[in-house]
């Protein structure tokens, strides 16, 4: 690994690893930089949940380069232990104890003093708002509640890392909202969070760059923007409410697909700024105003459905196979 590797958050090169004969992932590169929200995404048998512990040291990989937090994890697995947080798809909360008692025990897992703890929890139950439940049972706790707690226990030992393994499972819009702005603030106060998610919309909403991974390995790579512009079928939708004006503007705009019903024009386009004032400056320069312009991209379905060969959308709940199709292209976007 170069020193620029090591100063990335994650950094793999050719990670690999079988199972009976079967690779699961096949030489999968990542650099995740400090401070950012990588996303891994996939559908059932890819190979994410097997990243995700090879990252995390529950698995050793059979082959590849890694640095966690600056650490080689075959090396000093206790060094990369220190540095990251992990949190399950379903709160690993003990609902015979309270939410206090909860962090406590993650308090004494981390070998903190107890009125060095007793700090940090006071300002976690402050944070993630549960001072009033913090002496309440945990099971008697809503699953927007549990999920709070999951993360507040994650961020005990102060991690620079955390794994988040589909953090909104199970929760209802305004929870999986909180849930949200939480990652966004341990984020923008610099940690690197490390995602892996069936909700497309929460990729698009929370990450900086996602990795689709597909059969052991990665089919593309960049921003959700990049990604959505990888598919066809973006389109500017111009409307006319005066069919003289939407007959020029058919003139003006050139290969636009015409619907005649709805005044409206539909010009092929990847959503750029270019795209669009190109669009913009041909209506101007005809001496045409349109009524309403509207931008249309593909989203993540459209891309996961795409890059995957129509694979069934993420779902955590089935384990990992490996099944590597060295036909899949790999596409990656800068």
């Amino acid at each position: 690994m170069t020193r620029t590797s090591n100063e990335l958050a994650i950094a793999a090169k050719g990670l690999s690893k079988a199972y009976g004969g079967r690779k699961v992932l096949d030489g999968i590169d990542l650099a995740v930089p400090p401070g950012t929200i990588f996303s891994l995404l996939g559908p059932n048998g890819a190979g994410k949940s097997t990243a995700v512990k090879i990252l995390s040291t529950l698995v050793t990989a059979d082959a590849g380069e890694l640095w966690v937090g600056g650490h080689d994890p075959a090396a000093d697995p206790q060094a990369v232990r220190a540095a990251i947080g992990v949190t399950g798809q379903f709160a690993a909360v003990d609902g015979l104890i309270t939410g206090e008692e909860n962090m406590l025990l993650m308090a004494d897992l981390h070998h903190l003093t107890r009125r060095e703890g007793r700090r940090i929890i006071a300002e976690l139950l402050e944070r993630f708002d549960l001072v009033a439940a913090a002496r309440k049972p945990a099971g008697t706790y809503s699953g927007g509640m549990k999920r709070r707690l999951d993360i507040a226990m994650t961020l005990v030992g102060s991690p620079r890392i955390i794994f988040l393994d589909e953090p909104s499972t199970g929760l209802d819009p305004r929870s999986r909202q909180h849930t949200w702005e939480i990652i966004r603030e341990l984020v923008s106060a610099g940690v690197t969070v490390f995602l892996t998610t069936q909700y497309l919309a929460e990729a698009d909403e929370l990450a900086d760059r996602i990795a689709v991974l597909t059969d052991g390995g990665i089919a593309a790579e960049g921003s959700p923007a990049e990604l959505k512009r990888l598919v066809p079928g973006g389109h500017v939708r111009v409307r006319f409410a005066d069919p003289a004006a939407y007959r020029r503007a058919g003139g003006a705009l050139r290969g636009a697909t015409h619907d005649d019903k709805a005044l409206s024009l539909r010009i092929p386009s990847d959503g750029s700024q270019r795209e669009l004032r190109a669009v913009l400056d041909r209506l101007d320069g005809a001496g045409i105003e349109a009524d309403e312009l509207t931008v249309h991209t593909p989203d993540l379905d459209d891309v996961f459905l795409a890059l995957t060969g129509g694979a069934a959308r993420p779902d955590s709940n089935r384990p990992d196979t490996g099944r590597p199709d060295t036909n899949q292209p790999k596409e990656t976007v800068r």
